[in-house]
């Protein structure tokens, strides 16, 4: 009998006796979890560990670099239709950049301190698109008046729209919306944040296919393969690698374009492949300070600004997401929803300041340079706001800031395929506090990530073969305000995931918010041995200051 009861142990815990004793090891072959991580690890310099200053400048132009792209891209699709020529999309970029620092800076200093950069986004354009065709403007002959009234009915849209931001932002009603957003919720939003804008990829790069798979090649070569090939203390190759990348393609693009590859060949392909055709560098003046209201006056249409507000909300809707994957790529903790939602309180500050000095565009967190703080694993605070002192530096000497503004466009593309894939990657890592061997949550992810890419297809197709959106009616404004939403997968995904998050049953019947079930016991570098909030990191220094004497 005492064999039996041995033997019946070692097959059920392996201790002696009665079976009570620890369970095996397990196998060398049997897999095993990677434990959950609220701060991703690996990173070189956190969210409040600037790296030395001459890495932090060159990391700080890089970051200027990227976020050029959209900076560019947009004023020039735009400027065309509204009666400009070359001066004005130079000084329209120049007034993006210059709010764009200025944006920055104060979502660095005052919104949610992460190192999220604000600038231009490719959400408003729709909306801005349909105040350009407005029948008002159609009678208008001359090129540069037809420009500046369109400029003043874009500009009174924003101030208005902006305050929707403002008021959900500071009023908290973001914050109550923000604690409904579980990990399950979180994970379409913040994926197809950066898988969503897949149309500005490899379309764009492939206008030009000889200077946009070179880009592309040599950033993978130098951020991936050269690091694991050449191992030393300092990282330069990874860390530095649009740099490097860029400065190569563009040089042998300049190669081209001189030794007469597209002589002969169409329009489009000369736009989007020569160094010389961006028509900036001549028509931007050496030194311009932008200034409010240089266009004219703001004029008000109420259906614009309804239209705008709608556009406004679903950047709102976006910005969030963006905002996960920068706090996550920053190290950071995950972000209290107060946090999130003064940082969109100041967002809609950026796109009053971006009404008032005639951008264009309003203002948004840059999905690529949140990828680019994955690629550097720099998540340093200090790194974006000099980033933000080359925004407002360049804007101002314009022959200079026009040099970097004239990289081809299929480079940009290049730069987006990278970043925006770790921006949805990051949004996946979310799967790890995640249930997911739960048909509820399979459902969940499956259903709405699904229908996230699936409903803006609907419309963007519709909209390519019929000239207009399946929303048609007398009213464009109406129009805008039902298309835009369903034409953004991070909106149809993220809301639709938190919908059926907060609706569908749950066994134990509660919400497992991603923020606020996380404070931890954090030991500041001061030295005091006390619980400190997460809130911690993204308080405004004087904030910050005052808490430490209390605390002590």
């Amino acid at each position: 009998m005492a064999g039996g009861g041995g033997g019946g142990g070692g097959g059920g815990g392996g201790g002696g006796g009665g079976g009570g004793g620890a369970a095996p090891p397990p196998k060398q072959e049997e897999l095993q979890p990677h434990p959950a991580k609220d701060q991703l690890p690996n990173i070189a310099f956190c969210i409040t560990s600037p790296p030395p200053w001459p890495e932090a400048i060159l990391l700080g132009f890089q970051h200027y670099l990227v976020m050029l792209g959209t900076s560019v891209l947009i004023p020039t699709s735009m400027v065309t239709q509204m009666g400009g020529g070359n001066e004005e999309k130079a000084k329209m970029i120049q007034t993006l950049l210059f709010v764009a620092g200025i944006n920055t800076l104060f979502q660095s200093f005052f919104g949610t301190r992460l190192p999220a950069v604000i600038g231009a986004s490719y959400t408003y354009v729709p909306t801005t698109l349909s105040i350009i065709l407005a029948g008002r403007y159609s009678n208008i002959l001359d090129p540069q008046e037809k420009f500046k009234k369109i400029m003043c009915g874009i500009q009174g849209a924003m101030i208005v729209a902006s305050t929707l931001q403002i008021v959900i932002g500071f009023s908290g009603l973001w914050r109550n919306v923000a604690r409904f957003l579980s990990p399950l919720s979180a994970v379409p939003l913040v994926a197809l944040s950066g898988f969503g804008l897949y149309e500005f990829g490899f379309p764009v790069l492939a206008k030009c296919v000889e200077i946009g798979l070179p880009q592309i090649i040599f950033l993978v070569i130098f951020s991936q393969y050269i690091p694991h090939m050449i191992r030393g203390e300092r990282h330069v190759f990874d860390r530095f690698a649009v740099i490097f990348s860029v400065t190569i393609v563009w040089i042998y693009a300049h190669l081209l374009t001189v030794g007469g590859a597209y002589k002969n060949t169409g329009h489009d392909t000369q736009l989007s492949c020569r160094t010389d055709r961006a028509g900036i560098i001549g028509a931007a003046p050496w030194i311009r300070v932008p200034y409010p209201f240089q266009w004219g006056a703001p004029s008000f249409d109420a259906g614009e600004a309804f239209a705008m507000m709608a556009a406004s909300f679903v950047a709102l809707v976006e910005s969030t997401g963006a905002f996960i994957a920068v706090s996550r790529y920053a190290s950071a903790t995950p972000i209290p929803p107060s946090v999130l939602s003064r940082g969109v309180g100041w967002q809609g500050v950026g796109i009053l300041f971006s009404g008032i000095f005639g951008t264009g565009n309003a203002a948004s967190v840059s999905v690529e340079n949140a990828g680019l703080l994955a690629l550097t694993r720099v998540g340093s605070r200090r790194v974006v706001q000099i980033s933000a002192g080359f925004m407002i530096f360049f804007s101002i000497l314009g022959k200079f800031g026009a040099v970097f503004a004239s990289i081809p466009s299929p480079i940009i593309a290049a730069l987006y395929c990278f970043f925006f894939a770790y921006v949805g990657s990051a949004g996946l890592s979310i799967l790890q506090f995640c249930n997911l061997n739960s048909f509820r949550t399979k459902f969940i992810l499956g259903f709405s990530i699904f229908m996230g890419f699936s409903v803006p297809q609907y419309f963007n197709e519709y909209t390519v073969l019929h000239g207009y959106s399946p929303v048609h009616t007398g009213a464009r404004w109406f129009n805008d305000m039902i298309n835009v939403p369903f034409s953004s997968e991070a909106f149809v995904a993220g809301v639709l995931a938190m919908f059926l998050d907060v609706t569908l049953y749950r066994k134990d019947n509660t919400f497992f918010f991603v923020y606020e079930n996380s404070v931890k016991a954090l030991k500041p570098i001061l030295g005091i041995s006390v619980s400190v909030p997460m809130a911690f990191f993204y308080t405004t220094f004087p904030i910050k200051i005052i808490t430490l004497i209390v605390l002590y």
